[in-house]
Formats: structure tokens, sequence, C-alpha cells
């Protein structure tokens, strides 16, 4: 049914001047309406740059704000100031006189419009002005970089007022093809919205001179033939050009630019929900409803034609709020309605409640009044509303909840939108990834991850009085956990409340307490420190780090950041929280009173101070994890990760590592730091290294390979040597820890190693000597060998390893590139008991081959399903298991036995072996030679034992 004034012009028999002129009154009658209650909530120098903007477009005058030369493009269409204005302007700049310009001179500024939330329910003290300044086309470059300058005099002419205005170039024109070269107001994302924009600007923008707009003239029914109707106004001559602008219509909108536009509020949602809200339900609307979408513009419009009239139910936020009531009530999700309301409320920020409201009663209280009992909120709901600005945790949590549940959703519908419209271009779809990304870095829940409960809901959360406790854990016996308090909590007064926030350990909490704000440098804290050895001094030092470590506000995260995936950037490590590690040992006293020495194997008992770590990292996401390592070989394990979750390409982050115990905890910190940032630099030099570090009575071995760091614990010194004694494929030199090993003679021998060349290192004590052997890559190879002489001890040893460089010869091609390894002894000083102390290179011995000796020569061959076979040759005899079986060894031992001219108890070498038989695809490398030498010698040797046994008896 049509309304008793209802104009419904039609191009055949209804449309005229008269009826053309009515709308166009009614639109400026809305127009003053708004503009009156912009200026109502204006301070008075606020309302004196609105009123003059107009002015200072239409003139350049060397005394009025925003000059830039006489041949600034100026002159605003069909406007010249009355007196009332120009007195306004001589109060400003009482020397300045209009001279009004005779004629028809050119003026190139179309249309001033004011756009945004002033004239709003939502307008407030600090809402900007964004101003869009249409201008004619073809007025040339130079011109337009000089209107462009005056807009930044003014806007900073504005700033000395008290008004935060933006000023925006548009040639109307190009706006209507598209064409934009920078964003069109201070809430605006880019140039992928421009129908939303356009939506937003019909719907909210306050004229405020020069041509009006176009579109006002179209009627609904006609906007899918705007271009033939408006065509027909102009030819007509119903409509002079020179009055109207035209920005274009919104018979069809994109779907793409829903998914820019949701992107956007998205964006801002995750730091500011509650401003986003409203536009972000408002997208899911208009999505909802592609590919007929009726937008908020359109009704606007449809009300002005049905002359409707009423400037609250037009205003701009209550068209948004109805437009997203209709679509959640027929939804039936009520929660989410009600979450809408909370965030109109909190955004037009009048407060209402009894205690909080004041004794004025402007426009847009009234109207607020009217929705909230319309809501059926109560007084209650109102003043928790209106005491967000003292909202705490607790309320905080909850409302985050919801908070995050509507972003969350909001991000699921635009992805499933943009994939059933194929809407998304590869632009968008980038945008969706990064978005994706800082909702997960921003709210996704994980282990160690520390929540973030307060992404703008309350300004300030932070207590001034706190009570920290540790209390034993009920639900698990033996164990305790840290509860934080409000207030200030004498002893067991605590046991009547429930903590704000309960961990597990003692830094997750205090982390937690710090990231979100509930502790800050003003905040006083009660401690009732339980079984632990936590004072008030480690936990002032304690949050002064956190602090440090973890500034805040922090940074915000780019995406490039978000492109890639996290990286650690700043990684705290805070030792022994709560604990003195010499008050847990039971001999304090000895401990106190001996010789003090490293911090990881402490004094004569070699105990580690080292008992606990907790790793606190902030990473390139802004994401902020806690990890405890406690334990044996929390140390070691606390190391390896952190070298793991670095990556190998990625950046050092910064390592900051403190201790706050009751002793030594000055050398507890510098010597963990000290051992992170050495490893890590060997990391960072030469991933084939190995790095060997003592703890108390365990060695641990990193490997630090192109993949992944490893970590291998041996205790005692014979696991040591069988695993450096493990075969290498290339050279993987082995760095000792400055600390580790004080009492041996390895770090001796293992300083000096060296690539591709075979290095022998031998120790003479009284009746046996140690040898050892560091092969081409860096293995290992140590045995006790009987000691008659040096050089008998050294002799087959050497035979040997000619034997074995003469193979290896054999194999290389003859066009001297791959030279043949050297080989190089030294010997370890002194001789006898205790630790050596130096080294000395001596010459290899040398092989007389004209002296006679009893050749042994080895080959081990593969057989199928069982173990190798083996087969020696003495004096170039053979003997193989083929033949002799489990005997062979014994047969062997006779045969030698036999041919000795002494029956003397000296014992027998293998003096060639070859092992290439076994169908490695590699050659055996000297490490494993030795290996297979040794064991064949024992062999050897035991049944000449037994053979001697069986002799004498």
């Amino acid at each position: 049914m049509n309304h008793p004034h209802e104009i419904r012009p039609d191009l055949h028999d209804g449309i005229d001047r008269k009826v053309l002129s009515t709308l166009r009154g009614r639109f400026l009658q809305l127009n003053q309406g708004r503009l009156e209650r912009a200026m109502e909530g204006l301070s008075s120098r606020q309302q004196q740059v609105l009123t003059l903007l107009p002015l200072f477009f239409h003139v350049n005058h060397p005394l009025l704000p925003g000059y830039v030369s006489g041949s600034t493009p100026a002159g605003v269409s069909g406007f010249e100031p009355d007196a009332d204005l120009l007195a306004e302007a001589q109060r400003l700049t009482r020397s300045f006189t209009y001279k009004a310009r005779h004629g028809n001179p050119p003026r190139p500024i179309h249309g001033l419009f004011l756009m945004g939330s002033l004239g709003t329910l939502a307008q407030a003290e600090q809402s900007d002005m964004d101003l869009w300044v249409c201008h004619a086309p073809g007025i040339g470059e130079g011109a337009l970089a000089e209107l462009r300058r005056k807009c930044q005099l003014l806007e900073a002419w504005a700033a000395t007022q008290g008004a935060e205005a933006h000023f925006f170039l548009i040639e109307p024109q190009g706006f209507v093809q598209g064409e934009r070269d920078s964003q069109l107001s201070s809430d605006d994302c880019g140039t992928t919205q421009h129908y939303l924009l356009l939506d937003e600007f019909y719907r909210t923008a306050i004229w405020l001179a020069g041509r009006t707009p176009l579109w006002w003239l179209v009627p609904v029914y006609e906007e899918h033939n705007y271009q033939a109707y408006t065509q027909t106004l102009l030819s007509k001559r119903f409509i002079r050009a020179q009055d109207d602008l035209d920005l274009g219509h919104l018979a069809h909108i994109p779907p793409g630019e829903f998914v820019g536009a949701g992107l956007w509020q998205l964006f801002k949602g995750i730091d500011s929900p509650y401003k986003s809200l409203l536009k972000l339900l408002l997208t899911e609307v208009y999505a909802s409803e592609h590919p007929e979408v009726r937008c908020l513009s359109l009704d606007y419009k449809r009300a002005v034609f049905a002359n409707r009239l009423d400037l609250d139910e037009l205003d701009p936020y209550v068209m948004v709020y109805r437009r997203i009531e209709q679509y959640l009530q027929r939804r039936g999700e009520h929660a989410r309605l009600e979450l809408v309301r909370r965030s109109l409320y909190l955004k037009v920020n009048k407060k209402l409640s009894a205690l909080a409201r004041t004794r004025s009663t402007g426009w847009q209280r009234q109207l607020l009044e009217r929705l909230t009992e319309e809501w059926g909120w109560d007084e209650r709901q109102l003043a928790l509303l209106d005491s967000r600005s003292q909202w705490k945790v607790r309320q905080v949590a909850v409302e985050r909840r919801e908070l995050v549940a509507e972003l969350n959703y909001s991000y699921r519908f635009l992805s499933q939108f943009a994939r059933d419209q194929n809407a998304s271009s590869r632009a968008d779809q980038r945008d969706l990834n990064v978005l994706g990304r800082r909702l997960y870095a921003a709210f996704e829940r994980r282990a160690g991850k520390i929540e973030v409960i307060n992404p703008g809901i309350a300004p300030d959360v932070a207590e001034d009085t706190l009570t920290l406790v540790q209390s034993p854990n009920r639900k698990e016996p033996g164990t305790h956990h840290w509860g934080l308090y409000n207030g200030n909590l004498g002893v067991h007064e605590w046991e009547h409340f429930s903590p704000i926030k309960r961990c597990r350990e003692l830094l997750e909490l205090l982390t937690w307490a710090h990231r979100n704000g509930v502790i800050d440098s003003s905040t006083r804290l009660a401690l009732h420190p339980g079984v632990s050895d936590l004072s008030e001094f480690e936990l002032f030092n304690l949050l002064g780090s956190l602090q440090q470590s973890l500034p805040l506000p922090l940074p915000n995260v780019s995406d490039i950041d978000l492109l890639q995936p996290s990286v650690a950037q700043e990684v705290l490590l805070l030792v022994n929280v709560g604990l003195d590690p010499l008050r847990q040992h039971r001999d304090l006293n000895i401990l106190m009173t001996t010789e003090r020495t490293d911090s990881l194997s402490y004094a004569g008992l070699r105990e580690n101070l080292v008992l606990t770590l907790d790793q606190v990292t902030l990473n390139s996401w802004n994401e902020v994890l806690v990890q405890r390592y406690d334990g044996e070989h929390a140390l070691m394990r606390c190391l390896r990760d952190f070298l793991n979750s670095r990556g190998l390409r990625n950046p050092r982050p910064r390592l900051t590592v403190r201790c706050f115990c009751h002793n030594r905890a000055q050398a507890i910190a510098q010597r963990v730091e000290e051992l992170f940032n050495t490893v890590q630099g060997l990391l960072e030099r030469d991933l084939g290294h190995r790095f060997l570090l003592q703890v108390a009575q365990h060695t641990h071995v990193l490997a630090l390979d192109a993949g992944q760091v490893e970590l291998t614990t041996l205790e005692g010194h014979a696991a040591l040597l069988t695993h450096l004694g493990e075969e290498r494929t290339h050279y993987s030199p082995l760095q000792l820890d400055g600390q580790a090993l004080t009492d041996h003679d390895l770090p001796l021998l293992l300083a000096l190693g060296q690539p591709e060349c075979i290095q022998v290192f031998y120790r003479l004590h009284e009746a046996y000597a140690d040898l050892y052997v560091l092969d081409e890559h860096g293995a290992l190879w140590h045995q006790q060998s009987p000691l008659q002489d040096e050089e008998h001890m050294l002799l087959p040893l050497q035979r040997f390893l000619n034997s074995v460089a003469m193979r290896r010869r054999a194999r290389l091609p003859l066009d001297g590139r791959q030279a043949a390894l050297d080989i190089h002894y030294y010997q370890l000083l002194p001789n006898g008991p205790g630790k050596a102390r130096s080294v000395e290179r001596r010459p290899t011995p040398a092989v007389d081959e004209a002296q006679p000796y009893y050749e042994v020569q080895a080959i081990v061959q593969a057989a199928p399903q069982q173990a190798p076979q083996v087969t020696l040759y003495c004096n170039q005899l053979e003997y193989s298991e083929l033949e002799y079986g489990d005997q062979l060894y014994a047969v062997v031992a006779r045969q030698i036995l036999e041919q000795r001219r002494s029956a003397g108890h000296y014992r027998c070498y293998i003096t060639d072996l070859d092992l290439s038989g076994l169908d490695d695809e590699l050659p055996a490398s000297t490490v494993v030679l030795l290996r297979h030498k040794q064991a064949l010698e024992q062999a050897l040797n035991d049944g000449l034992h037994l053979q001697q046994r069986t002799s004498q008896h």
C-alpha cells in the first residue's frame, strides 16, 4: 500500500520538475537534520571548522587557512556565502573581505560531503571528519597537486582547532569507473570495496555545499535501469547537469566485495571487536542475500520517496542494527543478537545506568534509551556495561568467549562464501590465508601458549593488589600448584576464595598475568610460597625479567611475517624458579665448603645446579609460549628443543638467561647462557659438528646435522668411547665444552682432530699403553695394548695402516685428484698415572720391509642368511671358516706357534684386512677396519693363549 505522500515518478507520465524538486527537498531536509545533530555534538571551534570549509574551497585568499596560491582550483558549484558565513570568516581573520566573482567563472569544486559517524547515533567527541571533495575532470596534474596540498594544509589547521579532519579528492566520472588512487575514508580498506563504500556514502553522507547526488532522484525500482533513467532526466531537461553529481548506482554488488569488506573488518576486529562487529554482521547479511542484495542505502532512498523522514529511524546506525536484528531473529540466533546489542551500546558510549547517568539529555541518549527499553534491559545489565572501564579478568574472560566465537564464525562464513561464489581473487585468497593466521595467532589455544583474554574488551584489567599462593593439589596428591587471588589475603584466608587463575607452574601464571596486563608495575603482590623456595626478591625480579623481554604493547605483526611459519624472536630462560639447588641437596654443608667449580658439575660431588628451566618465547606471530623443563636431563632437553625449534636458516632469537635463586644465581645464569650461545654459534658455523658436554655424572653429545639436532646421553667413559667410535660417512668434528671431561685425556686429542687424515695418539703406562686413532671422518678408536716397548707397540699398527692405505690407493684413479690419507703420530704426556697435560708430535714409525715378520691377512665376506665368513692367510697359507668352522682360530693359533722361533707370550697382529666382500655401498672407514682388526686379533690371541696353556700341560 502506498504512503499518502509517496512519490513514484514514472518516465512516461509521472515525472516532472516539481516532483523532482520535492524529492531533492526531502533529502535536503534530512540532510539539514543530520547536520544540526552533527553540530550539536561538536565544540564551538569544531563547529567553526565545519561551517567555514565550503568558503575555504570557494576562494583562494592568503589570509584564510589552506591557501596555496591564487591558481589553486577554487569555486564551489552553486555556492555563494551568506552574510553569517562571511562574518564567521572575519572573526577568524578580521582583514578578510569577500569579492563575489561576476559572470560565469569556472567552479571546479563540484561538491563537499561529510561522511562517517558525524550526525549519527555513534557520534563521539573523538569522531573524525571524513570529507569528500568532488572536483571536475581534467583539471591537470599541477592543479590537482595544489588542490591536494590545500587539503593537507586544511587538515593541519583543523587539528589546531581540535578537529581531526581527512580530505579525499574524488573525480566523479573516474569514480564511477572504479578509478581510485587512495583510500576514501579513514576507515576504508582500499580499492576492493567500491559498491559497499558507495552504499555507505549514500546512507551516511551529509551534503555541505555544491551539487547534490543524481542518485537521489532515481526510484529504487529503476536502480537497475539507472543509466537510461538519468539520461532521460538530463536529455529532457527535467534537471540541469550543473545541479547534480553522478557517483553511480547500486543495482548490483559483486560478491568479491563482501569478501574484501569482511576481511577488513575481521582484521580490525581482532584488536577492536566491538567497533567492527556491526559492520561485520552487516557484511554477512548482505552476503547471505546475494545476488538479490537489498542495500541499506536503497532502504534509505525508499523511505525518502515514501516521505518517511524520521531522523531516528533513518539514522545510519539504527538502520544497520535493524537489518541485523531482522536477520538474526529470523535465524533464531538470540545470543549473537545480544552481542550485537552490547556492541552498539558500547559504540554509542552514552551511559544510561542510574549511577553513571549524567544530567544531559541529548537526542543520542533519548534514542538509546528507547532502544534499550525495547530490548528489555534492566538496571543490572546497564550498570554492567557502563562499568566496562573497570571490568577485570573474570568479566573480560566471559565476554572474550563470545567475541572470539563470533570472529571465528565470521571467518568461516567468509571462507565458505568465497568458495561457493568463486568470489575470491588470488589477492583475496592470500588475504584470507593471512587473516586465518592472524585469528590463529590471536585466539587459538594450544599447550604452552599464553591465552590473550582482552582483545579490546576493557581498557585496563590491571589489579591493584593480588595474592600469589602455592598450595597442595588435592586432585593429584603429592603435587602443588599456584593460584592468583584478588586482594591482599592472609594465611589460609585465600582458601575461601576462587583464584583468578590457577596453573601448575609459577612461570606460566606470571607470564599470563603480565601478557594480559593483570599485573603491571603498580600492582602490589602478597606471597605465600608454600613448600617452594620462592622469595619476594625472586618474584620481583621474575616479573621484571618478563617486562623487559615482553614489553607491552607488542608491535603489530606484518603480513610478511604471517606468510611465513612463525619463528622465535625473543627467548627468556629462567633457571631454578622457586628452587635453591644447594638447599635441595642433602650434603649442603659439604657443598658449601668444597672448592666451587662448574655449575653443571659442581664441586667434588659433581652435582648439576641447573634443576629446572622455564622457557618463555615470543615468536614472529606475537604468540607467547611457556615451556617447563625439569628432571635429571632438563638442561640438555631444553637445549636440544631450543636448537630444533629455531630451524637452520632462521635468524638467531635474542636470548636472555636469568636466575634468582638464593645460591650461585649469577654463575648459573652465566654458565647456561654461554652454553646456549656456544652451541648456537657452532650450529651456524658448521652443520656437521658434534658438541660434547658433561653435566654431573653424564656426558651428552649433540649431533648437529642438516635435518635435526639429536641428543645422546652417555654414562661413563666406556659408553662415551663406544659412541665416539661409531662409523661416520663424512667428517664430523667434535667440539668439547670447556668444562667437559676435565679428568680425562680425551680433550687433548679431540681438539687436534683434522679431516682426511689418520691420527694416532698413544700414552705409555708402566705395563700397558692407551692407543687412540682418529680416522678420516673424526671417529675415534681406542685400545689398551700390553706394553713391551714403544716400537713393538706401534709397528704392527703402522703395518696395518700402510696396507689400508695401499688398498685405498689401488681404488683411486691415477689422476692425482684424490690424495691418499696421511698418517700422523702423537704422544700424550707425561707417561704414567694422572691426567695427560700436553701432546707432542712424533715421527711416523719406519717399517723396514726387509725385516721379517709374520704376515696375517684377513678377508671378510658376506654369507647368505648367516654371519659373515672369515678367511685368514698366514704367510700365504689359507685357512677359512668353510673348512674349519668354529675351530678356525684354534687351527691358525697352532700354525702360528709352530712357525714361531721362540715360545714367548707376545701377541699376534692382523697385518692386512679386506672388507669389500660385505656388500656395503661405501668402502669401510678406518675406524670400522680397526674394530674388525681388534675383534679378529682378540679371537686369534685367545686361541694362542689356549694353545700355549694346553702345550704346557
